[in-house]
């Protein structure tokens, strides 16, 4: 239904993750016998999350413990990581900075050049611990980058950017990524995003997308919406571009997950993102929680850096638990930011979903008072969902 903002201008209403919820059936199973699975090219996890791209969430180490666990881990290519060849000591300054430091130290840091040695050496070491070497370029990047990139094989490419699409128009003598051409000269499936809407998640899927990411500045650590005005409220983006999906797996037989990827904190959250045609969720700030993660306690956007117009900021998450705590358990809160797993696990079996593609059927309903009704108490001493 379009809404008349004035004359000669309407708007569709669109709905963001903290606004529904999900309503139980007639049938419930025990978790035990739910399913979550899911499949990235020919790449099968358990555990439908992937730890984000950015350099506080993920490095060779947690690359490779993720992958043990069961998730995935995606390295970004155009980070400290590539540009440093012991990121460590770069790390703890970018965490030792004040509030209104920190964006001119990053713009600092992030000009040090990219190495192309060290891409090939991450992904080498990801692949020789035994990891799923998956790793993130921008679009630019990739130009620039793809025959390093072919010869450094990693498992998984992703492409992202804080909007992409299939029909960009660049400067007269620059010439931009072709992303059909791309995807088909890769000998490895590409994932592609970010997109918010059906049309440009179905481009991305005829260009040959192994997976589309969807979501634009919702992340913690983003300030995209604020800077650009740029977005569309997560539930309603991952529902038109699951129908993307759908659409594009009836017509061409070729089914490509579709990532929420940005507003996720908690095990709830991943309960709706999947209910609303989610295949897996990328998430950062919850993985930059963990003991292991190379932040140290701070979570910054990949847009934070920017020379010219930073599309980020630098958030302290503290340091609640281990890796393992907050994908598998046993949670030590309880505020559903560990056991991810489990919280999609006992969602699953509360609503009767055996597996994903059930958990993508479930009973959606608008509730904007979902996360505050009734929570008066833990509100004012700032207790579970409080917090």
């Amino acid at each position: 239904m379009e809404i008349v903002i004035g004359r000669g201008k309407t708007a569709k209403r669109a709905y963001g993750i903290d606004e529904i919820a999900l309503a139980p059936g007639a049938r419930t199973l025990d978790p035990s016998l739910t399913e979550t699975n899911w499949q990235l090219g020919e790449i099968t996890r358990e555990i439908p999350i992937i730890a984000s791209a950015m350099d506080s969430v993920v490095d060779v180490d947690m690359a490779v413990k993720l992958s043990e666990l069961g998730a995935l881990g995606v390295l970004n290519l155009e980070g400290i990581q590539t540009r440093y060849v012991n990121p460590q000591p770069i790390l703890e300054r970018i965490a030792s900075v004040g509030k209104s430091e920190f964006v001119e130290l990053m713009q600092e840091l992030y000009a040090e050049p990219i190495k192309a040695e060290l891409i090939t050496q991450r992904i080498g070491e990801i692949k020789a611990k035994g990891g799923i070497a998956a790793v993130s370029l921008t679009p630019v990047g990739v130009v620039k980058f793809s025959e390093i990139l072919i010869n450094a094989a990693p498992d998984l490419v992703f492409v992202q950017a804080t909007v992409v699409s299939t029909d960009h128009l660049a400067p007269e003598g620059v010439t931009p990524l072709d992303l059909a051409r791309f995807c088909q000269s890769m000998p490895l499936p590409v994932v592609l995003g970010n997109c918010v809407t059906y049309e440009v998640a179905l481009n991305l899927m005829k260009a040959g997308a192994a997976g589309v990411l969807v979501g634009i500045g919702p992340g913690a650590a983003c300030t995209s919406r604020g800077v650009l005005g740029i977005g569309v409220p997560q539930a309603t983006a991952i529902a038109d571009c699951a129908a993307a999906r759908d659409d594009f797996a009836d017509q061409t037989g070729i089914y490509v997950p579709i990532i929420a990827d940005g507003g996720i904190i908690t095990g709830g959250d991943i309960c709706k993102c999947i209910a609303c045609g989610a295949d897996a969720v990328m998430i950062g700030s919850p993985i930059a929680r963990a003991k292991e993660a190379p932040g140290q306690q701070y979570h910054w956007g990949m847009a934070t850096p920017s020379p010219v117009l930073p599309r980020g900021t630098r958030i302290n998450v503290g340091t609640t638990g281990t890796i393992k705590e907050i994908l598998i358990g046993p949670a030590r809160l309880d505020d559903g930011t560990h056991n991810l797993l489990g919280a999609l696990k006992t969602s699953m079996g509360t609503l009767g979903a055996k597996n994903l593609k059930e958990m993508q059927q479930v009973e959606v309903i608008i509730a904007p008072s979902l996360l505050t009704e009734g929570k008066v108490y833990q509100k004012a001493q700032q207790l579970g969902m409080g917090k």
